[in-house]
């Protein structure tokens, strides 16, 4: 067994850096996610992702809170490893009749029985920030505490993130479907396959 271990290891250095699977830890991308975790203001309303690619930072999504475009580029760019950002975040417009619709519909998931797990002190996924994928965009990750982020542009309501199940998925489209006012519910949420 001792014997085997050798050679397996001498396999892998002959092979070179190709056969040697990539690590996280040889991009600053953590950093990058805690960057901007760290923004005092960045909430349920907002989605940002990151892509990491050679130095160059790529944030896109949604920003509602106000200057939080400017402060995520700007706390990216101090990140070591970073030498350019690319910041394509969408602001979303100041809208009394679009803030009503966000804070309703927070409510109306956040206070939902059966996706209580997903509220501020709930379960599992509460503040898990590891192993969930934003499939709408390939590639790149949610940031952020909130498994549901509510987008709210224009009257239209979009939700994005990852819950459990699909039973997850219908139950928080429903909240959103029912919060009057709206002219429409995109539901972009993704089911987490666990791998184990």
């Amino acid at each position: 067994m001792k014997h085997m271990r050798y050679v397996l290891a001498a396999a892998l250095l002959l092979a070179g850096p190709a056969a040697l699977p990539a690590r996280a830890a040889d991009t600053p991308l953590d950093d990058i996610k805690e960057a901007i975790l760290r923004l005092p203001y960045y909430g349920p309303f907002d989605a940002i992702s990151v892509d990491y690619d050679k130095g160059t930072v790529t944030l896109s999504g949604y920003a509602y809170a106000v200057g939080l475009k400017h402060d995520a580029e700007r706390a990216v760019k101090r990140v070591a490893g970073v030498d350019d950002v690319n910041d394509q975040i969408e602001e979303l417009p100041l809208s009394q009749f679009d803030d009503d619709l966000r804070w309703r519909a927070f409510y109306a998931i956040y206070t939902n029985a059966f996706l209580s797990r997903y509220a501020p002190g709930g379960g599992l996924l509460w503040g898990h920030r590891d192993g969930l994928r934003w499939r709408q965009v390939p590639g790149l990750e949610p940031i952020g505490n909130y498994p549901i982020h509510i987008i709210v542009k224009g009257g239209r309501i979009q939700l994005l993130g990852v819950v459990d199940s699909d039973a997850d998925r219908t139950a928080a489209n429903l909240a959103a479907r029912g919060v009057s006012g709206s002219f429409g519910v995109d539901n972009l949420i993704t089911v987490h396959h666990s791998t184990t």
